[in-house]
């Protein structure tokens, strides 16, 4: 069970049961944890309100359910997963952002390579071992995902950062909780 830390759905649960019920489905599905997640929009204060909020290998959409309940005028989730589509579709539903929220179930390069959508925040957490943040980072910098003055944030191990810069994204600053660490890239000049 997760709870939203804030906003207008602050206190509310968001109930996990269906996303862990496939046997092999969920193997890969580490949710952010209720300290990490604070801790996100803690570092993102005033840029939620009002900005188009990208939550990039969506698993459970606690996320952008809270980038929602924090004001966020609009989410967009992709998860590759099809359980995982339908729970964050319930969820946004259950929470009355339904409006605000578009699901995609869709692969996160084949949707980063079709989009035309540009986002003012970028959330990108994949399964660590995955190999996929070194696949996404040089997409989103090489492409016009990312608003002038938006941030990508990636949620990885603390043992292993994607570096200073990836493209023409500087890395602003690493914050590290136990063995995950947020860090926060930006285009110069922006």
């Amino acid at each position: 069970m997760i709870r939203i830390s804030g906003g207008s759905a602050k206190g509310r649960k968001v109930g996990l049961k269906k996303v862990f019920s496939k046997k092999g489905e969920a193997g890969d599905l580490r949710p952010t944890s209720a300290k990490v997640r604070q801790a996100l929009f803690n570092i993102l204060r005033d840029r939620v309100e009002g900005c188009s909020f990208l939550d990039l290998f969506a698993g459970t959409g606690a996320v952008g359910i809270e980038a929602l309940s924090r004001g966020a005028a609009n989410v967009t989730f992709v998860d590759n997963n099809s359980t995982r589509v339908s729970v964050i579709k319930e969820l946004a539903a259950k929470f009355g952002f339904q409006e605000r929220a578009e699901v995609v179930g869709d692969d996160a390069v084949r949707f980063l390579n079709g989009t035309d959508s540009a986002f003012g925040i970028i959330f990108v957490d994949p399964p660590y071992a995955s190999g996929q943040t070194e696949i996404v980072l040089p997409l989103l910098a090489g492409g016009d995902c990312l608003k002038e003055g938006g941030v990508i944030v990636v949620e990885h191990f603390a043992g292993k950062s994607p570096g200073p810069s990836i493209g023409d994204l500087s890395l602003l600053k690493t914050y590290r909780y136990g063995d995950t660490s947020l860090s926060l890239y930006q285009r110069p000049n922006a």
